[in-house]
């Protein structure tokens, strides 16, 4: 009898002690510092457009055209690095994404005109970004089962963390230096802290001899197979179709208060310090989204979470549409946020349960595509309709109709058979 005690009593402390090292976490905290660096270097874009318009004598629909490369090419290269990440491992993706990032900011610095921008900015933030971006979620995404919804959204907070904190620095280091050294600035935080963190990632919990979520394992000979179903049943299944489609149209205009809510709010009076502090305001909400949301989604069906944030970002958009002051632009700033927080961190979590952990790196990059058109096309159409109608108003209502008419595409996602988990090779 003692002896059995003391054998149980020795399981429980291996468990606990097991659980106390769990890796899990290092892996959510160096996703969070890629997201924070990556996103947050691309969103401080806001604070250079007036600077590049005035320096290069463009509109501001050519400058948009610098931030919609980017984020077309950091999403729509999901679609290879996932997969990629899925046979080489995430680390060495998230490493070389984050030494092409610093250096694309530090080409920027160098940049003698707008084309050189596009190059430097777009092409190095673009293949940063999409190099790192989706290879660190897929990792997450594969050390847990019941808290991944909080782990998903922890992770991606950096990317809140990152909007509150960076494009202020952009505007102190332009004020202070000159929009040519504030990017050189900015590309050697991301390629030191950037690379640093990256090199934290594990793959996934059997390279480390673990389990999802920490539970022990006593013998790896018994670890379990990653289950799910292959990419070729995965996206011709109607739930993924309906997915796809409702985070293309979604996408039109998610990306669009990024780039222009800072001009924007200039244009009606607000001062550049304070204009910033508005993408500040995103980042806040942001990564309140992620935190709150991501946690009570575990708790219901994700793909309902996932319709509830596109329809909080079409009512988010009404408050812009009626808002001229900063107190108003700050409500609106926060409560998008919440929202596009929300969305960023139910997505991973969504592909994951719905087609399992085998491919899903690939899986999440390829719906990745969708965001990158729509990231591709709305903060430049924008830009261009601002030129044309020196307002945002159609920019703004439009945005507010694309997400309601993703959120119903969803109700269809919802109703659509989610494919059978094996461990098939195809």
């Amino acid at each position: 009898m003692i002896s059995s005690q003391s054998r149980s009593l020795t399981d429980v402390a291996e468990t606990r002690k097991h659980r106390r090292s769990f890796y899990g976490w290092y892996v959510v905290l160096a996703a969070f510092v890629v997201t924070l660096i990556g996103f947050g270097s691309a969103y401080t874009f806001g604070a250079f457009v007036g600077s590049l318009e005035h320096d290069f004598r463009a509109s501001r629909g050519s400058v948009s055209i610098v931030f919609s490369l980017a984020g077309f090419l950091y999403f729509a290269l999901g679609a290879f690095s996932g997969p990629l990440a899925d046979r080489w491992g995430a680390r060495r993706l998230a490493v070389l994404g984050m030494l092409v990032t610093g250096a694309g900011l530090i080409a920027a610095g160098f940049a003698s005109s707008l084309t050189g921008v596009y190059f430097s900015y777009g092409l190095g933030i673009g293949l940063g970004v999409g190099l790192s971006y989706v290879p660190v979620l897929g990792a997450v995404q594969r050390w847990f089962i019941r808290r991944r919804g909080l782990a998903s959204g922890l992770a991606v907070s950096g990317i809140g963390i990152g909007t509150l904190v960076m494009p202020p620095l952009a505007s102190f280091l332009v004020a202070a230096t000159g929009w040519r050294h504030a990017y050189l600035v900015l590309g050697l935080l991301a390629a030191s802290v950037g690379c640093g963190f990256a090199l934290l990632i594990a793959n996934d919990p059997y390279e480390k001899g673990q389990s999802p979520d920490g539970d022990a394992v006593m013998d790896s000979a018994k670890l379990p197979q990653a289950q799910g179903v292959s990419i070729k049943v995965a996206v011709t299944s109607r739930r993924f179709i309906c997915l796809y489609a409702a985070c293309l149209i979604g996408s039109f205009g998610l990306f669009i208060p990024f780039v222009h809510l800072v001009p924007y709010a200039q244009d009606h009076g607000i001062t550049p310090a304070n204009a910033v502090l508005l993408l500040g305001m995103i980042g806040i909400g942001s990564t309140a989204g992620r935190f709150v949301l991501g946690g009570l989604a575990d708790r219901m069906e994700r793909v309902i979470a996932v319709l509830a944030m596109f329809v909080g970002i079409a009512l988010s958009m009404i408050i812009w549409f009626a808002s001229t002051g900063f107190i108003m632009l700050a409500v609106f700033a926060s409560v998008f946020g919440i929202f596009y927080g929300g969305f960023v961190a139910l997505l991973p979590a969504l592909v994951m349960d719905d087609f399992g952990g085998k491919n899903v790196g690939g899986l999440i990059g390829i719906l990745y595509t969708s965001v990158a058109f729509g990231t591709l096309v709305g903060p430049s159409l924008a830009g261009f309709a601002f030129d044309m109608r020196h307002s945002y108003s159609l920019s703004i209502v439009a945005s507010a109709m694309a997400s309601l008419v993703a959120a119903c595409i969803l109700v269809c996602a919802s109703r659509a058979r989610v494919p059978v988990q094996n461990n098939d090779l195809a």
